[in-house]
């Protein structure tokens, strides 16, 4: 069975409308998808009085998605997170890119306009899958997209079902590239604009992370975790450790860092992350085939966007936890490889699976 996009949740300056879509399942979950940036606008779950509550920070209309709404909810490529310097070889040549990282001379999140700032189709609407239903986007990156060389035909399928929200990718390209693909989704479990998420209990199956230099570019090697505020391998608070003199977390201000995942790169989703929000009991667990995470609080959020719900978002009021390839790889040799040649097919899986519980400590 298919169905078409619910309605035009916009129009581009152009007079291009966007659509959205709707997914639901059994349980009573909803998420929805639009058009522009392939972007993830609600995920709706309840709470453990089962209170229905979106959340992932978004906005209710098009033009602050597009004039204000930097990187949230949307896929972001062709390169997630940061490559240095703007350039990386490739078959001995340099490949040159955009700088667009504000004052840092880096590439961010594949350049501007990347993935997320792209209009995506989904020519087969919402069909449905066992206990739910399920899109997906695609488009074509040109070749030469931002600088990257190939052209790269991407698809990311969204499926709802049991509670769970499936994040499936699968690109392919005519020529050698680099690919490192994410959704840049801010959670706040206790619903979007329901203050800051730093009372949120989080773990992380990571022994080490990457700390990095001013300009936010891994150092070499990874660190351990124990005995640092980015130790979250049991249930720990996000914000206990926040005003810790950690030299990591005065240099960002914050949390904005890829922690290195147990297993590396796998086939299929393992577990790896947990989220709790011990108010209203929700509880987010993560499973993926990536082998990093990058951790960052919202930090920039300063009242002045407002959310569907009519709430300001204030700093540190969602979470964002990257699934990806580790940043800056087209220069690191020692990390895995996020090079993609013809005749390859890239795949990448992110699972959330959404419930309601104790507090995850007891």
């Amino acid at each position: 069975m298919r169905s078409p996009a619910l309605r035009p949740f916009g129009t581009l300056s152009d007079g291009t409308p966007v659509d959205d879509w709707r997914l639901t399942d059994s349980s009573g979950a909803r998420a929805t998808i639009l058009a522009y940036g392939a972007t993830l606008q609600e995920i709706s779950v309840p709470d453990r009085d089962g209170r229905m509550g979106n959340v992932v920070l978004g906005f209710d209309n098009l033009a602050d998605y597009v004039e204000r709404g930097a990187y949230f909810g949307c896929v972001v490529g062709r390169y997630a997170n940061r490559i240095a310097g703007g350039t990386f070889p490739l078959d001995g040549r340099e490949i040159r890119l955009p700088l667009n990282d504000g004052p840092r001379p880096n590439t961010l999140h594949g350049g501007t306009p990347g993935f997320g700032s792209r209009l995506w189709t989904a020519p087969d609407g919402v069909t449905d899958v066992e206990d739910g239903t399920s899109v997906t986007l695609t488009r074509i990156s040109p070749d030469g997209e931002e600088g990257f060389p190939g052209e790269v035909t991407v698809s990311i399928r969204y499926t709802l079902a049991a509670g769970r929200l499936t994040l499936d990718y699968r690109a392919e390209t005519t020529a050698p590239t680099v690919l490192n693909l994410s959704n840049h989704a801010r959670f706040n479990l206790a619903g979007e604009g329901a203050g800051t998420v730093l009372d949120h209990e989080l773990s992380v199956a990571a022994d080490g992370f990457l700390p990095v230099d001013a300009a936010l570019i891994p150092l070499d090697g990874a660190a351990p975790v124990a005995g640092t505020p980015f130790d979250f391998r049991t249930p720990t608070p996000v914000g206990a450790r926040l005003s810790d003199p950690h030299p990591q977390l005065t240099l960002v201000g914050g949390y904005d860092h890829c922690f290195v995942l147990r297993g590396g790169r796998t086939a299929a989703p393992r577990p790896v992350v947990t989220l709790h929000d011990p108010a209203g009991g929700r509880t987010m667990r993560i499973a993926t085939t990536e082998p990093g995470l990058q951790l960052y609080l919202s930090s920039e959020l300063d009242g002045t966007l407002t959310g569907p719900g009519g709430r300001r978002y204030q700093r540190y009021g969602g979470i964002v936890l990257e699934t990806q390839h580790f940043p800056d790889s087209p220069h690191r040799p020692e990390y895995p490889s996020t090079l993609l040649l013809p005749g390859r097919v890239f795949t990448s899986t992110t699972v959330l699976e959404f419930g309601v519980g104790q507090r995850l400590r007891d």
